[in-house]
């Protein structure tokens, strides 16, 4: 590789063999250098590549202003998410995780602290990010001697969210936020659901992918009545009946509804779970 822009001493950007542009992280690797010249691939650290271009420019211009601890805490961070959770990750989230943990660290360090009102509920709606966000906080008092709170390990877990899906933060909140209510009309039906299990967890899942779902793709499958849909209304009446009020509410409130096989399914899930807490 060769050296197309010098971003600072420690950024270079260059470009691929297809002609894709990259950004190179190594100390030191752009001192003392002028473009055109080669890398020296032994003080390469880390290549970033992301496929939309206004993100590559706004990254090289975060990278610019940033000590190089921070964007190495980031990408610690990213890889240790994507070895411990194995999903698949948007390149974005080495801009939206780096600009949010410079600025945390900035802000905390100021005495600035903000609570975050979902943390109870990430703990519980996304384990796995919320973990790493637990290790980033072990990361960050590791590199700057800075111990933040639990809040900080949950808004660290939606940005891993977001680049899950390929969604804003704002969507992950509003999904967030939803997945909280169904629950709630669950837990106020049915209040053994509000105990911890494995039983509740899996529910849980589910209710997850339908929020998202909802929000952010089209429907699956049809919406049509059947014989099938028929028997399951009348094995599982109580818990359609719950997914009936809960459908109403995600109308009311977010201007969505579940196709009648989502219905089914949800009405079967509820009910899958009951009988896991009667046995």
């Amino acid at each position: 590789m060769e050296i197309k822009r010098i971003i600072n001493n420690n950024i270079v950007s260059s470009v691929d063999p297809y002609g894709r542009e990259l950004v190179v992280m190594g100390r030191g690797i752009g001192f003392g250098k002028k473009p055109g010249q080669e890398i020296d691939e032994e003080s390469v650290e880390k290549v970033f590549r992301m496929d939309n271009k206004d993100n590559l420019e706004r990254f090289k211009e975060l990278l610019a202003r940033l000590p190089l601890e921070y964007i190495q805490l980031s990408a610690d961070i990213i890889s240790f998410a994507h070895s411990s959770t194995g999903k698949q990750l948007n390149q974005n989230v080495y801009l939206t995780l780096t600009d949010h943990i410079s600025f945390a660290i900035e802000r905390f360090k100021t005495g600035m602290l903000f609570s975050n009102a979902l943390l109870e509920e990430i703990k519980l709606f996304y384990p796995k990010e919320y973990l790493v966000g637990k290790y980033a906080l072990r990361l960050i008092r590791e590199k700057t001697g800075l111990k933040m709170p639990d809040d900080e390990a949950a808004s660290i877990a939606l940005h891993l969210v977001n680049a899950e899906y390929g969604s804003q933060l704002s969507e992950t909140y509003r999904m967030t936020s939803m997945i909280q209510e169904m629950m709630e009309y669950v837990k106020k039906a049915f209040p053994q659901f509000g105990e911890n299990s494995m039983h509740r967890d899996w529910l849980v899942s589910n209710l997850k992918f339908m929020a998202h779902r909802l929000l952010n793709l089209s429907p699956v499958g049809g919406d049509g009545e059947d014989e099938f849909h028929e028997i399951i209304r009348q094995y599982c009446e109580e818990e359609y009946r719950l997914v009936d009020d809960i459908n109403d509410f995600l109308m009311e409130k977010y201007d969505c509804s579940m196709t009648g096989e989502e219905k089914v399914y949800m009405a079967v899930s509820i009910r899958r779970t009951r009988d896991a807490y009667r046995g």
